[in-house]
């Protein structure tokens, strides 16, 4: 597709960025964003998505996925916290459902990171910054047999500019042994990674106005939590005279403890509204390929079958907390959910101009849901869906390729959502299971041209509709209940390379996005405020989807050859956004510029300034509009003196809530290597 690349590991860390998961953001089209603590997963957004922590976009690195079905905090939960960027060797990108090898998550689009084997020198390198950043990475890879061992270690801590510190402590290792080729070789890969954090979640903007909370201030300074994962993975490929196959499987064991408090004094009024989330998992699983050359008719043709397997054993648990010490249970289960997916995809090539694969994928999800404290939300559910893909390229027609695809896929909602009838908060509170498959339709049609000598410039049109976006709310233990929804948009790419030391790229994406049907359930809810105009704006019905950007921009521009001085300066756009599905509440727009400088010496020696959010702009890294309650708020006594309505109370007041970026920020990295 004229959407699909590979982006080498070299220029995704000629990028300054503040975060591991940033370096997504060489993704066109895609924003990388946290509101919370340096140990979450972050925000995802792409086409015109807002992909909450990971739902929709599939992530693996080097075959591992990276996204968490039935997870404490959401589904698809993608932490890459763990990912040392020097350690990319490329990423390749995929977007929208017509690639048969993609399953789960991947219905907006996927990408595969892939590591590095080997590394020409050893590198020990030291980064300080402000806000008490401190990180050191040491890197070396050594010659074993006939392959090569490659071994890195990281550790970091930061603060940021919060009033109540981030105190970051991350402790992250690799081992990684690789023999042969990608196409022809094996590599068996260890990870082991540990994080602990305080975090400043987002705030209402009426503390912020009336001078309750600074800018950088917490509401709940006891928010934050800590992690760890620890992943084995092992991966084989060769070739042969008939064609070539491909195997490799994975056990990652993973830990998460997350505490927040986003509503503050809503549903209690005295201790406040902490909760703490538990995940605690084993994953395992395992992927073949097997792909065949031959002839049909004399036209040359190509066949991939494939078979891939997952299975995660979950422990999960939902309490409410007072500064991190437990308060009452809300829900535990024991979750075993496992996966086969099957496909097959035949690629024929017509003519030198023109060539077509189809493609099948056909996927099989069974759950078991043990509730520990509610056995009628306990149960087994299993499900299957068949995905049928299909995608033509014409060309080239003077350096001129067009593409056109279209396909079915598909997501897995939480198992738990699938069994759950009573609501954990109260059991008379009756509930629809939610599906465990959703289905999602899309099309594209694109054009990729390098007619201008330098130039790679593409563009793709794109159309997706999603059944439903039905989500299992981690924080409240409980199903959310959402309609079908279509987005349509475009991305337009381009990389300029004119000269050998000035890389140029600029990308352009808008999409609409709607709601489609009336949503019957926001409709009671506002009823129910009414009486309560105030209460009501940002309640009404209505078809917009909150947190879908129409429009992504960003540019950069990096000079400078293998040795001696250079520098780069990145520019990224998030566009006002609806927050509510009444547009009543909108984010505002996010541009922020970041800067590189720095000198590379012939004998491997660097020297480097990144400078993040260059002109110090007064931004927010997300923003929402939901109803919360501070004790400050009129709401507040009106609502504990018994004179409000329950409803107005239970919404609280609306308000934009916000996670504000960082100020200006220095960072200043030292390397050798030897």
């Amino acid at each position: 597709m004229a959407s699909e690349l590979t982006i080498s590991g070299d220029a995704i860390n000629a990028r300054p960025f503040t975060r591991p998961g940033e370096a997504l953001e060489a993704v066109p089209g895609l924003i990388v964003t946290q509101h919370s603590g340096e140990g979450k997963a972050n925000q995802y957004f792409l086409r015109g998505y807002n992909l909450d922590h990971g739902t929709d976009l599939a992530i693996t690195v080097d075959g591992v996925p990276v996204n968490m079905r039935t997870h404490a905090h959401g589904q698809g939960y993608a932490d890459l916290n763990w990912l040392i960027p020097e350690t990319i060797g490329g990423i390749d990108v995929r977007k929208g459902p017509y690639f048969a090898e993609e399953g789960d998550f991947a219905s907006v689009g996927s990408v595969h990171i892939g590591l590095i084997d080997s590394t020409p020198k050893g590198l020990a390198q030291v980064t300080i910054g402000s806000f008490g950043y401190r990180r050191l990475l040491g890197m070396d890879s050594a010659k074993v047999g006939d392959g090569s061992l490659l071994f890195a270690g990281e550790l970091g801590s930061y603060n940021g500019p919060w009033d109540n510190p981030d105190d970051m402590r991350k402790l992250n290792g690799l081992l990684r042994y690789s023999q042969g080729t990608a196409t022809d070789g094996v590599t068996a890969t260890a990870m082991a990674y540990s994080n602990k954090w305080n975090s400043t979640d987002q705030v209402p903007q009426r503390a912020l106005t009336s001078g309750f909370l600074n800018r950088y201030g917490s509401e709940d300074p006891t928010d934050g939590g800590n992690t760890n994962r620890f992943a084995l993975s092992g991966r084989v490929a060769q070739s042969d005279d008939l064609g070539s196959w491909k195997a490799n499987a994975y056990v990652v064991k993973s830990e998460l403890d997350l505490f927040n408090n986003f509503t503050y004094y809503l549903s209690d009024p005295i201790l406040g509204d902490q909760f703490h989330q538990h995940d605690n998992r084993l994953m395992a699983g395992a992927n073949i390929s097997r792909t065949l050359n031959g002839s049909f008719a004399g036209l040359p043709m190509q066949t991939t079958f494939g078979l891939q397997s997952r299975y995660d054993a979950i422990d999960l648990a939902l309490t409410n907390t007072f500064q991190r010490n437990f308060l009452s249970n809300v829900r535990s289960d024991k979750v075993g959910e496992g996966s086969v997916g099957v496909f097959a995809e035949n690629t024929l090539r017509w003519t030198d101009w023109l060539r077509t694969t189809i493609g099948w994928r056909g996927d099989y999800y069974a759950a078991n849901v043990d509730s520990l404290y509610n056995a009628a939300n306990s149960g087994r559910v299993d499900a299957s869906l068949g995905s049928p893909k299909f995608r033509m390229v014409l060309g080239p027609f003077n350096k001129t390729e067009f593409f056109v695809g279209a396909g079915y896929g598909m997501h897995s909602n939480d198992a738990r959502g699938a069994t759950t009838v009573e609501d954990p908060s109260d059991p008379t509170n009756r509930l629809s299971p939610s599906p465990l498959l959703v289905r999602t339709r899309g099309a594209e049609v694109g054009v990729r041209t390098r007619v201008i000598s330098g130039l790679d410039s593409s563009l793709s049109v794109f159309v997706l509709d999603q059944d439903s976006e039905i989500l299992f709310s981690g924080d409240a233990g409980d199903t959310e209940p959402t309609r079908a929804s279509q987005r349509y948009g475009f991305e337009w790419t381009n990389h300029y390379r004119p000269r050998s030391w000035i890389d140029i790229d600029a990308d352009l994406a808008m999409t609409h996005a709607r709601f489609r049907g009336f949503d019957t359930g926001q409709a009671a809810v506002y009823a129910s405020l009414a009486g309560y105009p105030q209460a009501q704006i940002g309640n009404a019905p209505g078809d917009y989807i909150p947190n879908a950007a129409p429009m992504v921009a960003s540019a950069g521009i990096t000079l400078g050859e293998k040795t001696g001085w250079f520098g780069s300066v990145r520019w990224r756009y998030l566009a006002a956004s609806p927050l509510t599905e009444d547009n009543a509440f909108r984010s505002s727009a996010t541009s922020v510029f970041n800067g590189r400088v720095g000198y590379r010496a012939d004998n491997g020696w660097r020297i480097q300034l990144d400078v993040l959010n260059l002109f110090n702009t007064r931004a927010n890294q997300i923003t929402y509009a939901y109803g919360s309650l501070l004790k400050t708020d009129t709401l507040f006594n009106l609502c504990n003196g018994g004179v409000a309505p329950a409803a107005v109370c239970q919404n609280g007041v609306m308000d934009y809530v916000l996670h504000p970026m960082e100020p200006l920020v220095f960072r200043l990295t030292l390397a050798g290597a030897f």
